[in-house]
């Protein structure tokens, strides 16, 4: 019998020519598409070998074999699955929009069965093939006894042909003769890539000429109880393309808004504090084990990209391309459920395994502070899986913020902090004099991002954060009692004002401390006002910004002994009183971290020297 010609019509040539041109972005996605189909073909095949007595070439394994000739510039795919009929042939890719999988769909659905291995859509996912062929044959033989073998062949322009062939196995085989441009997919090596990113757990053996691709199982999918561990560790490895094993990870399904299944991962080191720059999204997203997006946009907030792993759904609904997801607003969806999932995973490790989750927070911490200052739905919760040093602990030990509540002391409204360079700085500033008198906890942050995340949550647990370098601390009903031995009223409030005056625009307010005890100054921000890491920060981000110039108030201690010489200094030598308040100042200023004029302290401090020595 000769070979029969079919024209496609006008409209199918130009729906046509949009699947070849412009459907899909990346030209490997043929290899995906037509895997796809294959494996349609083989879970067809197993759900027919259960309901029918007779099947053709009943002993041919389901599996898919891929065969590459960089000589010849073909690549073919074949498999033993159902197979087609002539007429299934020109129904099934005659037609573009004609969908194979899901008229088989239906069928199952009718009967009651169900059919959630099966992928994608035949006819558009085939013609993907057409972006890098000069030809298209397809070898095809039903699995039904009666039937017999079929070529199929198309240079996707406005006909194919339909002619029989002898000699076939039950099945399909795409041979696909590449274009000049697309020759790279003959060579093995390009292929297996692109298998191993978008087919890797598909469902059948893929061999690629004769080699096994595809050796890593779905374990997303699989029972939780029947996985060991080493499971887990090579599954993380095989993914995130690392030799260390993962610190933890989570294994979880849920049935809302969709079926979604889940595997995620925390590694072991954190590569953005290693100075390997900003990570991105490394949560694959999965439809029925075929990769739709490698990372994908809205899954997942910005402060979880430190997460490894992948989220697989069933019935996700997808563009005609399958190359992403058609409703974007699920997919948002989706990410929340997952989100909160994952927090409620942290919440249990904090619980049971404190030294793991110690070792999560120095690792990935600063990825909590950074949904806990930007992510105003999850806030709360992220709040309370932060840790910090505190000045109740030793060097070392953390505490959340709920167990700082629980010690907070009667009529204490406000969680307090300080932000510095480092703890021995901290426990020595002045700031904590007045803390430490009244029996305080102060928790110790050394990052510039604590004082954002305190400034943008403002409370936890309905007490509000408030910096204790900070000027007009509310400490009422806590106060200390006076000092005694110090200037009386009318002499403090003299030096007040004297001080106030020659300082100048270098402080917004002079005042009597209730604060200190050991120091004689003490140099406060305003209320408002970044701290000194948060100004460095702001330079490091943005170095011609302009910072501007510090606001700060002094406290001075008039119970201190140098403070009862410089007001009997100001009464006799006022210039010698201005030359020890500048030094003062400086000194409190250099206590507090403050320092951005160090040029300016230096002549100030020479000239000091030089007027003492006379």
């Amino acid at each position: 019998m000769s070979a029969e010609r079919f024209e496609f019509q006008a409209e199918i040539r130009q729906i046509l020519d949009i699947v070849i041109h412009s459907l899909y972005t990346e030209k490997e996605i043929f290899i995906r598409e037509l895997v796809s189909n294959a494996s349609d073909a083989l879970e067809k095949l197993r759900h027919l070998q259960l309901t029918e007595k007779e099947v053709y070439d009943e002993r041919l394994g389901l599996e898919i074999n891929i065969t590459t000739d960089d000589q010849a510039k073909t690549i073919a795919i074949q498999d033993y699955g159902v197979g087609m009929t002539r007429e299934e042939l020109i129904e099934n890719l005659g037609t573009i929009a004609h969908s194979g999988s899901k008229a088989f769909l239906e069928a199952l659905k009718a009967s009651g069965s169900g059919g959630s291995n099966l992928i994608g859509q035949f006819g558009v996912g085939f013609y993907s093939a057409f972006m890098v062929a000069e030809v298209v044959t397809v070898y095809t033989r039903t699995w039904r006894k009666e039937g017999q073998g079929w070529r199929w062949e198309s240079d996707g322009g406005g006909s194919y042909t339909i002619e029989p062939a002898e000699g076939l196995r039950r099945g399909t085989k795409v041979v696909v003769k590449l274009k000049g441009e697309a020759g790279e997919f003959s060579l093995a090596e390009r292929v297996e890539g692109a298998l191993k990113r978008y087919s890797a757990f598909v469902p059948f053996p893929i061999y690629l000429n004769g080699k096994q691709v595809n050796t890593v199982q779905a374990l997303w999918l699989k029972p939780r109880e029947g996985i060991k561990e080493e499971e887990y560790v090579e599954f993380y490895k095989y993914h995130a393309h690392r030799n260390e094993e993962p610190l933890m990870w989570l294994h979880f399904s849920v049935d809302a808004p969709l079926q979604v299944y889940a595997l995620l991962y925390v590694p072991s080191r954190n590569l953005e504090r290693m100075g390997f720059g900003r990570m991105g999204t490394s949560v694959s997203l999965y439809c029925r084990k075929i990769l739709i997006e490698q990372s994908p946009r809205g899954l997942l907030p910005e402060w979880l990209r430190f997460v490894h792993g992948v989220v697989d759904s069933e019935d996700l609904p997808l563009n005609i391309s399958r190359e992403a997801p058609q409703d974007r607003a699920l997919i948002e969806k989706i990410g929340r459920v997952l989100t909160r999932r994952f927090l409620k995973f942290l919440e249990e490790m904090a619980v049971k395994d404190t030294e793991k989750y110690g070792k999560f927070i120095r690792e990935f911490g600063f990825f909590l502070k950074e949904g806990a200052a930007t992510d105003v739905v999850n806030r709360e919760s992220l709040l309370s899986l932060l840790r910090f040093e505190s000045s109740f602990l030793d060097v070392g030990k953390m505490t959340s913020l709920s167990e700082y509540v629980d010690r907070m002391k009667p009529g204490q409204e406000e969680i307090y902090y300080l932000v510095g360079n480092g703890r021995k700085m901290l426990e020595e500033s002045p700031f904590m004099e007045g803390m430490k008198e009244r029996g305080l906890e102060v928790l110790y942050c050394y990052d510039a991002v604590d004082e954002i995340v305190f400034e943008n949550a403002r409370e936890f647990a309905k007490k509000r954060f408030a910096s204790a370098d900070r000027a007009g601390l509310n400490l009422v009903g806590l106060e200390a009692p006076e000092a005694e031995g110090g200037l009386d009223r009318e002499a403090g409030e003299e030096l007040v004002r004297w001080l106030k005056s020659e300082l100048g625009d270098r402080v917004m307010n002079v005042r009597i401390s209730r604060r200190l005890k050991d120091s004689p100054v003490m140099a406060l921000l305003e209320k408002d006002e970044p701290s000194v890491l948060m100004r460095r920060a702001m330079k490091a981000w943005n170095p011609e910004m302009e910072v501007p110039p510090l606001r700060v108030s002094l406290e001075i201690n008039a119970a201190h002994s140098v403070i009862k010489k410089l007001h009997e200094l100001l009464r006799r030598d006022k210039g010698r009183a201005l030359l020890v308040a500048n030094q003062l100042f400086d000194g409190a200023l250099l206590a507090a971290g403050l320092v951005e004029d160090p040029v300016g302290m230096a002549k100030r401090m020479f000239e000091f020297v030089a007027k003492v020595g006379e």
